[in-house]
């Protein structure tokens, strides 16, 4: 593993993207250190290396990042599957959630003041690092209640809840929801936002997380091992799946007339779709800082809190990504980058 502290800085042909990634003028330019991939692929691919601090644009901020969050999806980000489809290019630094302090703004962002701390989701990564820069619809003011670590562990896995849920499901006071892998880092806030919005849970989880589905709100909470979830979810307004394959196919079933299967891993089947009469949902998350400003009020208010499993230093990241790819985290992995500011 290498050590951050020590890590050298050695500028050879490879490391060139960086300059023209990280640098948007010639000269010398401060440093920071960074998790980079230079090809796409396993976990090992990362090295922890010196590059030019990022300079923002008019219309970004630089934030200097305290802490940033693991997701599912970095280790397909960081393989290559993602390159054509969402544009990742290389060299990458992966970092989808992060929690910090604004250090610069560029001259036409008015919402983003220098010092403020603030969450988000930087569109193109780049939160393994001392610094990033984000734009203003990236990122809000960061919860009140929750250090850095636990704000890093919320923006990507909430975004896509509250997202799923409420602009597309539009789910109301007293509807029924099936949320599968209710435990996860996609799930857990799933199962609060639900409750949050007055409706009646239903979630799966594995027997050694069915305590923390219950404190998570659920009504009803299912291990998944021992108990098919269609016999005990009936007519449920909604399903929101992350798992795919059999679960997905399985879920169709579940939903009355007129309801919604949503899925993070696939595109539901259109032909259950029509058979049954029910709407399906591909579900995808973007950035929106309205959404985070909402997040982070019911998180200010008790009815949202993340589940943060192992908060990591920087030089863990490999370990951390190795981890992402099991899909089975309890809650969220975080990668410390600094630490955490004296209040």
């Amino acid at each position: 593993m290498l050590n951050p502290r020590r890590t050298p800085l050695i500028l050879t042909v490879a490391t060139l993207p960086l300059l023209l990634v990280y640098s948007g003028r010639a000269g010398e330019k401060p440093m920071m250190k960074a998790v980079v991939a230079h090809e796409y692929g396993a976990p090992e691919m990362l090295k922890i290396e010196e590059v030019p601090r990022p300079v923002p644009n008019d219309d970004e901020a630089l934030v200097r990042v305290i802490a940033s969050g693991v997701n599912p999806a970095d280790p397909l980000t960081l393989s290559g599957k993602y390159a054509r489809e969402f544009g990742t290019h290389l060299p990458l630094v992966p970092g989808y959630e992060i929690a910090g302090i604004v250090e610069k703004t560029g001259a036409s962002v008015a919402k983003l003041k220098v010092k403020e701390a603030v969450y988000g989701y930087p569109n193109f990564g780049g939160g393994w690092a001392e610094y990033v820069v984000v734009k203003e619809g990236e990122v809000a003011a960061k919860p009140k209640t929750l250090n850095f670590a636990e704000a890093a562990a919320v923006p990507m896995g909430a975004l896509t809840a509250w997202q799923a849920l409420v602009d597309v499901a539009k789910l109301q006071p007293g509807q029924t929801i099936l949320i599968h892998g209710g435990t996860g880092g996609v799930g857990s806030f799933a199962v609060q936002i639900a409750k949050a919005r007055g409706a009646h849970v239903i979630a799966t989880a594995s027997t050694a997380n069915q305590d923390l589905l219950k404190q998570l709100g659920a009504d009803i909470a299912l291990d998944y091992t021992t108990t098919k979830f269609e016999d005990v979810a009936r007519d449920v307004d909604a399903v929101l799946d992350p798992v795919g394959k059999e679960t997905l196919a399985r879920s169709y079933g579940v939903v009355k007339k007129g309801g919604i299967v949503m899925s993070l891993v696939a595109r539901p089947d259109p032909i259950e779709i029509e058979k049954r009469g029910i709407r399906g949902a591909g579900i995808s998350v973007h950035p929106d800082a309205e959404d985070l400003a909402e997040i982070a009020q019911l998180i200010d208010g008790g009815k949202i809190k993340p589940i943060v499993t192992q908060v990591l230093p920087l030089s863990e990241a490999i370990a951390a990504q190795r981890q992402a790819a099991t899909h089975h985290t309890r809650g969220k992995v975080v990668l410390r980058i600094a630490d955490e500011p004296k209040s």
